[in-house]
């Protein structure tokens, strides 16, 4: 397993900086996305994925993974929105297109929320066609498509994520046990989901906090991530602290999180 850091995390930062402090940190990876500083620009990637991607590759460091939101918001035009499947479908061609381009192995998409009318059963239904759709097209690219379940999410159990899988052979998750623990799962629930991974976030968390100090939070990170290696699961745990108004992850200093589980981990891969 490799040791990578989330671009959202450095919001004040330019893209060139968050690089910078990715590497001075030894973190061999740095994950993209629209967000704050150090942002690419979506409208920049639909209009020449190529171009963007040539730039992606000459910032020097490896970006394992590409979190791609369609809409503005976690429910613009979100995949169990049955109304927004041509466009999503039109701009995921394209993000595949950049991916592939760029070297990024794996993008993750969120999978919808509970639009008005739904239950979570029909939420689950259309997303799954949804992703059914999209999943072709990443692997045409050679990009690995994953979802990341969430807070807010129709997605919010397991038991769910389970479901979601079984009915789309080959979709992956982003995986962050922090989603989960927040709502109250135990951990050797979420477990069940180790084999499913693609990619992986790191962070600390406990029952009705999606991010706390390492030192308070409930996640065992050594049992985590014992779980993940004996699941098979060697890819990249990319570091996610954060400083945002979303489920009020506003109180603690990223950096100093950042490296104390950059530690944590270190010591346990050896």
């Amino acid at each position: 397993m490799r040791l990578g850091l989330t671009s959202w995390s450095l919001r004040a930062c330019s893209t060139g900086e968050a690089v910078a402090i990715a590497r001075a940190l030894g973190f061999a990876g740095l994950d993209l996305g629209y967000f704050y500083g150090p942002a690419l620009s979506k409208a920049a990637i639909l209009a020449d994925p190529e171009a963007v991607a040539r730039e992606v590759r000459s910032l020097g460091i490896a970006v394992p993974n590409f979190y791609h939101l369609f809409g503005d918001t976690l429910a613009g035009r979100n995949l169990a929105d049955p109304t927004s499947l041509d466009r999503n479908a039109e701009d995921f061609a394209k993000v595949a297109r950049f991916c592939e381009v760029a070297g990024i192995a794996s993008v993750f998409v969120l999978p919808g929320v509970c639009n008005p009318g739904q239950s979570r059963a029909q939420a689950l239904d259309v997303s799954a066609a949804s992703l059914a759709t999209l999943l072709p097209m990443a692997r045409r690219a050679g990009v690995t498509l994953t979802i990341e379940p969430h807070v807010h999410s129709y997605l919010e159990s397991p038991d769910l994520v389970l479901d979601l899988i079984g009915r789309v052979p080959g979709l992956k998750l982003t995986l962050d046990y922090a989603h989960f623990t927040c709502l109250g799962h135990t951990q050797d629930r979420i477990d069940a989901l180790a084999p499913h991974a693609a990619h992986v976030h790191v962070r600390q968390a406990r029952p009705g906090a999606l991010q706390t100090k390492l030192a308070q939070g409930t996640i065992n990170m050594p049992a985590m991530l014992g779980t993940l290696r004996d699941a098979g699961y060697d890819g990249w745990l990319a570091v996610e602290w954060v400083h945002q108004d979303y489920m009020d992850t506003l109180h603690d200093d990223v950096l100093t999180e950042t490296i104390a589980c950059r530690d944590l981990l270190r010591g346990w891969l050896g």
